[in-house]
């Protein structure tokens, strides 16, 4: 397959008085539903620029149709503490509905307005306007929302920046150089804000992380003890790409003396996964995808704050942070990304979207033919003909083995596969 290489879309946009750049990505995943009676619901963690790409929706309507009246709701903003809840956001939008013109509504963080899905869907049902909403809990979509509104929304999930991005908001062009500050620092797109200064960018990250955990995490989830969620995070950081169990956490919280039962351990991880926080993949069988119910991998949104609040060190992180970018790559993508089983190998990502696959085995170096003959087997063990890389940071490349081909960590993020 040939690897295409995209050129960064994105260019400067002016809101007022707030510059950004915009994120030509998600422009295009919402353009085909603007004006449709489905509401739009941007989803992710916190900081990975929902609010800025909901702006930029805004603006876009407001340039293509200037007599829209746009209603901007942003739940962080004291003005707006008054829509609290449903009835106090139906008589927000009656008031400032205008009629015989196309209205716009935009929510930042709807789930901080209790019972938000009955405003929604009564306005939706009279077709007051074309809502669009932002939030940071997948509990948003799990809920009564998704029983409510059942085909009536469309989810676009936000991602901190991919590496094109990264190189377009930090204007730089793609080297080594850019890699390493990418596996760093991560993507959290205020960074390029700040000095170019790694522990100003991990400053930052860790407040980030402080305000994920207190306000996503453990206020929304009325979790109690903080102190083991804290323990759990760093027990993930360090085990990025393992195959892991509540039960192998468990058992390494009591050497710690931390005691908490294996069901409660399950609750916690999924208070983390709905925030967005970190992604559970799953391993199944190569042949149909069957699941396997115990064994999971815990990758992060933005292995930026891992690597802010782990003792970092790219030396003898780099597989693991490479495992991640890659993960969080396919997921960006669209793709259903899982671990993939064949008898006793394992392939570290096997992929579906729209009927096809792929495959993915990730490495730091093919340092010597052994290596590179335990990489390359789990791939080559797979025999339908979907395609299939090994992602190294080599330099020099082995080319295609009976079909598997080896390329750069750098090329496969700047490339369409």
């Amino acid at each position: 397959m040939k690897l295409l290489l995209l050129l960064p879309i994105i260019s400067v946009m002016i809101e007022k008085t707030t510059n950004y750049t915009t994120r030509c990505e998600y422009s295009k995943k919402v353009a085909p539903y603007i004006g449709k009676s489905l509401i739009k619901v941007f989803t992710g963690q916190r900081r990975v620029g929902k609010s800025f790409v909901m702006r930029q929706i805004a603006d876009e309507i407001a340039g293509s149709t200037p007599e829209a009246n746009i209603m901007f709701i942003d739940k962080e903003q004291l003005a707006f503490a008054h829509v609290n809840d449903a009835q106090s956001l139906y008589d927000h939008v009656a008031r400032h509905r205008v009629s015989q013109v196309p209205n716009y509504l935009f929510i930042d963080e709807v789930q901080e307005i209790s019972d938000f899905h009955s405003a929604l869907r009564s306005m939706l049902n009279e077709g007051l306007c074309d809502i669009y909403c932002t939030g940071s809990n997948a509990k948003i979509l799990s809920g009564e929302l998704a029983t409510m509104l059942a085909g009536r929304y469309i989810e676009i999930p936000v991602h901190s920046l991919s590496y094109r991005e990264f190189l377009t908001f930090n204007v730089i062009v793609d080297s080594d150089e850019a890699m390493e500050k990418y596996i760093t620092i991560g993507g959290m797109p205020y960074i390029h804000n700040l000095p170019d200064d790694k522990d100003v960018a991990f400053e930052y990250l860790s407040n980030v992380y402080s305000s994920i955990l207190l306000k996503d995490v453990v206020a929304r989830e009325s979790i109690r003890n903080v102190h083991f969620m804290e323990s759990l995070v760093a027990y993930l950081s360090n085990n990025i790409g393992s195959i892991t169990s509540a039960n192998n956490i468990s058992r390494y919280l009591k050497s710690q003396r931390i005691s908490l039962p294996t069901q409660s351990v399950l609750n916690y991880i999924h208070a983390l996964a709905n925030a967005f926080f970190i992604y559970k993949i799953q391993r199944a069988d190569v042949t149909g995808l069957k699941i396997f119910e115990v064994g999971d991998k815990y990758y992060f949104e933005d292995w930026g704050i891992r690597n802010a609040i782990h003792r970092f060190n790219l030396f003898t992180d780099i597989g693991k942070l490479m495992e991640n970018i890659v993960a969080v790559e396919l997921l960006r993508r669209g793709y259903r990304v899982y671990v993939g089983k064949m008898g006793e190998k394992e392939v570290d990502f096997a992929c579906e979207k729209g009927g096809s696959r792929l495959y993915l085995q990730v490495a730091y170096t093919l340092s010597d033919e052994k290596t590179a003959e335990r990489e390359f087997a789990p791939l080559l063990a797979i025999s339908d003909n979907y395609p299939k890389y090994v992602v190294t940071m080599d330099r020099m490349k082995m080319g295609n083995r009976r079909g598997v081909i080896h390329i750069t960590l750098r090329e496969f993020l700047l490339s369409e596969i």
